[in-house]
């Protein structure tokens, strides 16, 4: 589904949801606690990348950056498996493709089968910030500058999973940096906060006309960013599954424009074979502050020495 508006910006449908978030509160409490009770304590250190955020804040990314530094694999669910995915799902696929060992499924069947090896290396959870059932050494938040809290209320309200207060449950923040921050977006004193910085690479001449096209949580952070000459702009619901006359009808709109085609990354991915072929992606550059990278080093040697 495409992102709420009011997951920005309160309005009166947000307003009127508000009772429904308390119905979400007591739930994902229930869950949370019963979870707990059943808790997988790993050999290995896990490192979880999370979000309090219902999708769209730029984990994947900074994901990719930590796993690559550790050489570490990846355990996460795989959301919305599809064929053009290899079945594993559309992050899981961007990870794979660079060369990274993605494990898609039951994070504790995962998990537990990756303590097997000798391995001292630490293993990345992709999401799981409110997953109980898996004891994390070290939870890293990621948020979005220009997202900050959205609008502060709680699903379905809201783009919050969790109160505010969650964040007491990070080991570190990792904020990505735009030039425009969210006014009232304001952040424990009492937490290492890091940041990152994103860069958007445009495949195309910067003459060049460009109908961009994305299915993501925020697609006007993508919009905004790209360093293209965009034409029109055409947003999909987050996650969407391309079939081959949506394709087309970009195709047909694109020549008719005389401009080419342009999106992201993580719509690359979903699309079909043969459209990979006709439609380019924006490459997406982040940059972790270096101070994050030798903090969370200390934190894995610190750990795997009272674990071994």
């Amino acid at each position: 589904m495409k992102t709420p508006k009011w997951f920005l910006k309160r309005n009166v449908i947000a307003w009127a949801l508000t009772p429904l978030s308390l119905f979400y509160l007591m739930g994902s409490k229930f869950v949370f606690n019963m979870r707990k009770k059943r808790e997988y304590i790993s050999r290995r250190p896990i490192i979880c990348f999370g979000n309090i955020l219902s999708g769209g804040v730029g984990k994947t990314p900074i994901v990719r950056n930590v796993a690559k530094y550790f050489d570490a694999p990846v355990v996460m669910r795989g959301y919305k498996k599809s064929k053009e995915t290899a079945g594993i799902g559309d992050e899981a696929k961007m990870l794979s493709n660079d060369n990274i060992l993605v494990h898609v499924g039951n994070r504790k069947s995962n998990l537990i089968l990756l303590n097997k090896q000798k391995s001292n290396t630490p293993i990345i959870m992709d999401d799981g910030f409110q997953n109980s059932a898996i004891k994390k050494d070290i939870s890293v938040l990621v948020f979005d500058e220009a997202i900050g809290f959205g609008n502060g209320f709680l699903l379905p309200a809201g783009p919050l999973r969790e109160k505010k207060n969650a964040l007491l449950r990070a080991d570190a923040i990792i904020v990505i940096k735009r030039k425009h921050a969210q006014p009232d977006f304001s952040l424990p004193i009492n937490i290492p906060v890091f940041y990152a910085k994103n860069t958007e690479v445009c495949p195309y001449d910067k003459n060049t006309s460009v109908i961009a096209f994305a299915g993501i949580g925020y697609p006007e952070k993508f919009f905004d960013n790209v360093p293209c000459k965009i034409v029109e702009k055409i947003p999909f619901p987050d996650h969407y599954q391309y079939g081959d006359e949506d394709i087309k009808k970009l195709i047909d709109l694109a020549k008719k424009k005389n401009a080419k085609l342009l999106t992201t990354e993580k719509d690359w991915v979903r699309l079909p074979k043969w459209a990979q072929k006709e439609i380019k992606f924006s490459a997406l550059q982040t940059e972790i502050e270096s101070k994050f990278y030798d903090w969370l080093k200390g934190k894995v040697n610190e750990i795997n020495s009272k674990k071994n």
